[in-house]
């Protein structure tokens, strides 16, 4: 039998790039894993995130740093086990302060898709002075903008779907729209779904207005199409409140 603390509050994705000893955290992101609004229904891949994260304030960031990645780093290190990659952190916001649900040794996804475009800087540079044992601090940094992305799925998932329909509207986005392809194919110039999650519709502001960042995101999901397209309607909605 395994008993486990209940945790409530709200989760975020923390990014850690590490070159063994010294770390660089990324923008605070928030994933939505549930299927439905309103965070109802089974658990997917990930359905939608936005970054930056209000719920992170600098406060609550250097407490992350402090009480959870330095602790993890440092004694891997002691442990001549040094970890040199991304520490992906899941958090949840207790009323006790952030805990850790989980750690992955990978970017996450959907949070990828809106933390790199709200980040300058030369990030190669970032992941090579990491490989190198000798991390660039300085690499990269904040830019003050936001980004909201909408996962479109097919019907059905995370249970059985169909799958080979046609998707159109794909090139009907202003230049503040990234459209990353997740299960799709091409086939004689077309292009069709091919997975659970087919699209993710993220929106890259240069300042900080999630509200308008979410109502881009949309906006340019409205023009895509294909039979049995489902996305949730409130990604994002959590900063607002």
């Amino acid at each position: 039998m395994l008993v486990e603390e209940y945790l409530t509050g709200q989760e975020v994705s923390i990014f850690a790039i590490c070159d063994g000893r010294e770390f660089v955290c990324l923008p605070a992101a928030q994933d939505h894993k549930r299927i439905g609004d309103n965070d109802l229904g089974k658990n997917t891949g990930g359905m939608g995130a936005y970054a930056p994260a209000p719920i992170i304030t600098p406060k609550l960031f250097e407490e992350i740093k402090n009480r959870i990645i330095y602790p993890v780093i440092s004694t891997l290190a002691k442990r001549n086990a040094n970890f040199v990659g991304c520490l992906y952190a899941g958090l949840i916001i207790t009323d006790e302060g952030p805990k850790v649900i989980e750690f992955n040794c990978r970017f996450g996804d959907p949070e990828t898709q809106v933390i790199l475009p709200v980040i300058r800087g030369d990030f190669l540079h970032l992941l090579h002075t990491a490989a190198l044992g000798k991390i660039d601090k300085a690499a990269v940094e904040y830019n003050g903008g936001s980004s909201v992305c909408v996962v479109a799925a097919s019907g059905g998932y995370p249970d059985s779907y169909k799958k080979g329909f046609e998707i159109t509207g794909l090139d009907e986005h202003p230049a503040d729209i990234i459209i990353y392809h997740a299960g799709t194919r091409e086939a004689n110039g077309k292009i069709f779904t091919d997975g659970g999650r087919v699209l993710g519709v993220t929106s890259v502001l240069t300042d900080f207005n999630l509200t308008l960042a979410k109502d881009k995101a949309y906006k340019a999901l409205e023009k895509i199409k294909y039979d049995n397209i489902y996305y949730r309607k409130d990604i994002a909605d959590k900063a607002f409140k």
